[in-house]
Order: C-alpha cells, then sequence, then structure tokens
C-alpha cells in the first residue's frame, strides 16, 4: 500500500515526464527551432505555430486518449491484454475510416465529418461483437475467448480494409494507404479543435465511471452487490471507448499498443486503484506517444518513420511477456 506522501511524489515524477516528453518532442525534428528567430522570421513562427506545435498536441490528445480507453477495457474485462487493438476496435473504427476514404465521404452531417461517424460505427460495432463472442454461458467474459474474438476482428477487418484499397481508385488507395500506417503529421490546430468535440464527452464517461470500474475490476457479483448498475456500466464503456478510439483512428490511423504498455506501466507504479489508474494513464500516455512521435521523425534523418510502428515495437514485446505470465498463473 503506497503511503500519500510516495503517490504524490510519483504523481510529480509523473507530470515531470511530461514536461520533458514535450519539450524534446518540441524541438526534435530534421528542421531546427530556434526560438530566438522566433519574434523577427516567420519561417520560424511557421514550423512553430503551424507545423510542430499541433503535432506534438496532437500526440499528446491521441496518447492520452488510446492509454484512457486501455485502462478501462482492462478493468471492465479483468484482463490487462485489453486495450483497443487486441480486442480489435481499432481494426474496426480502421475499416470503418477505410471505407469512408474510398467512398470520398469527406462531407459533414450536422458538423459531424462522415470519416469520424464510420470510425465511430465501425469501433462500436467491432467491441459488441468482441464482447458477444467472449461472453460464456454465465455471462462472464473468457479471457481467452476475448483475445481470440479480438484477433479474428482485427484479422476479418485487416481483410476489408485490403479489399477497400484494392477496389478504389489510385488517389484513394494511396490516401488509405498513407493513413493505415499511421501518422501524426497534421497543419494548423483547425483538425485539434474538431477532434476534442468529440474526445472531451468520451473522456468525461470514462472518467465519471472510475468508481464503477473499479469495483468491476475486482469482480462482477461484488460491484453488482455495492450498488454498480453492471449493464449500464458496460453500455457507457462501449460509447465511450468507441467514440474516443473511432476519432483517434480516423484521424491518426491505427496506432497500437499505447493502452497495453501504458496503463501497465502506470498500475507497477501507483497500483490497482482504477478511480487513480485512469488519469494517470491519460498523463504517461500523452507523453509516451509524444516520445515515441520523436523518435519516429528524428530517427532516419529526413525520412520519417510510422508512429504505429514504434508503439508496436514497444508494445509487442509487453504484450508477450504479459500473455506468458497469464499463462504461468494458469497454470498454478
Amino acid at each position: 500500500m503506497l503511503s500519500r506522501r510516495s503517490v504524490r511524489v510519483r504523481v510529480w515524477l509523473l507530470v515531470l515526464f511530461l514536461i520533458a516528453a514535450f519539450l524534446i518532442s518540441l524541438w526534435s525534428g530534421y528542421q531546427t527551432l530556434d526560438l530566438r528567430l522566433l519574434a523577427g522570421d516567420e519561417a520560424t513562427r511557421t514550423l512553430l505555430f503551424t507545423l510542430r506545435l499541433p503535432r506534438v498536441l496532437m500526440g499528446a490528445i491521441v496518447g492520452a486518449s488510446l492509454a484512457l480507453v486501455g485502462a478501462a477495457l482492462q478493468a471492465l474485462f479483468r484482463n490487462p491484454l485489453a486495450e483497443p487493438l487486441t480486442l480489435g476496435v481499432s481494426g474496426g473504427a480502421g475499416l470503418g475510416a477505410s471505407l469512408a476514404f474510398a467512398l470520398g465521404l469527406g462531407a459533414t452531417i450536422g458538423g459531424l465529418p462522415l470519416i469520424f461517424i464510420f470510425a465511430f460505427v465501425g469501433a462500436g460495432l467491432s467491441v459488441l461483437l468482441v464482447y458477444r463472442l467472449a461472453r460464456t454461458g454465465t455471462r462472464q467474459v473468457a479471457p481467452g475467448a476475448l483475445l481470440l474474438a479480438g484477433v479474428v476482428i482485427n484479422i476479418i477487418a485487416a481483410s476489408g480494409v485490403v479489399l477497400i484499397q484494392y477496389l478504389a481508385d489510385y488517389t484513394r488507395a494511396l490516401q488509405i494507404l498513407r493513413w493505415t500506417i499511421g501518422s501524426l503529421d497534421i497543419i494548423g490546430f483547425g483538425l485539434l479543435w474538431r477532434m476534442l468535440v468529440f474526445l472531451v464527452p468520451g473522456w468525461l464517461v470514462l472518467l465519471y465511471l472510475a468508481r464503477d470500474l473499479h469495483l468491476l475490476a475486482i469482480d462482477e457479483e461484488t460491484a453488482a452487490s455495492l450498488g454498480v448498475d453492471v449493464r449500464r456500466t458496460e453500455r457507457f464503456v462501449y460509447f465511450a471507448a468507441s467514440l474516443i478510439v473511432g476519432t483517434c483512428v480516423a484521424t491518426g490511423g491505427t496506432i497500437g499498443f499505447v493502452g497495453l504498455v501504458v496503463p501497465h506501466g502506470v498500475r507497477l507504479m501507483f497500483g490497482e486503484d482504477v478511480r487513480r489508474l485512469l488519469p494517470l494513464s491519460m498523463i504517461a500516455g500523452a507523453g509516451f506517444l509524444m516520445l515515441a512521435d520523436s523518435i519516429a521523425r528524428t530517427a532516419f534523418g529526413t525520412s520519417e518513420l510510422p508512429v504505429g510502428a514504434i508503439t508496436a515495437l514497444a508494445g509487442g514485446p509487453v504484450f508477450l511477456w504479459l500473455l506468458r505470465r497469464g499463462q504461468r498463473y494458469a497454470e498454478m
């Protein structure tokens, strides 16, 4: 049990990590950023306020969002391997967004971009399907079935994306390919504001449900006996997770394993309390993805790597380690 003083010290360390990640990401890139020229040099102002700062904030927002969803899904399903990618949520969102790209649906309905809507619907259908497939006769979620269902949904979604890309014209197929590999490259702040319109409600829902998720992480029957409306909480988590992941995938492509690595690291630092885990995962996730994007931008000079490749290199070994540890516990 961590003391309050220990928790405060670790929170401040996490905040310092976020600040350091922000500064490193802001200065990273093949174009040198010299703030001494900010007042009199238009090129420096353009680099900072049109290219570099929006991208850094994009990384922070997407990283915080994916880490929050990962922590919430792990609590809901009581499985440390649950995250948007492994459960097929990102795959479903990607399939929906690819379909919107292929159809050239750049318009809006009631102010809502159609790509966001398609990605949200794809994510929602995926999480519901995975949940239904993983449920046993006693309405408990079987961990092995959960991961298997997520893998199957991801395979189906990936096949659908490839088929859509094959049938689309060259321009749209190339657009889908560039989007699929994951990128945080944006120009200006306009897209960030549109993202926050969708993300903030999802954040607030999951943070509001922190107590219920904390009890569900212990045991579903215990949570119900303490007044948690389990089915209502599940529905709200599905909706919020789909909204958040759909928005992130529609704008940045499929960026996996953030929701796996970050909550696990935060759990090692602060313990299993989900009420603490959710907000702190957002802080750590923002810093993690900003650093990953810095590596993606600078590892090969002027050639930029997909940020999803960096997060996969970090998350893949963690996923295998957690899977192996779970197998050892099952054998005991």
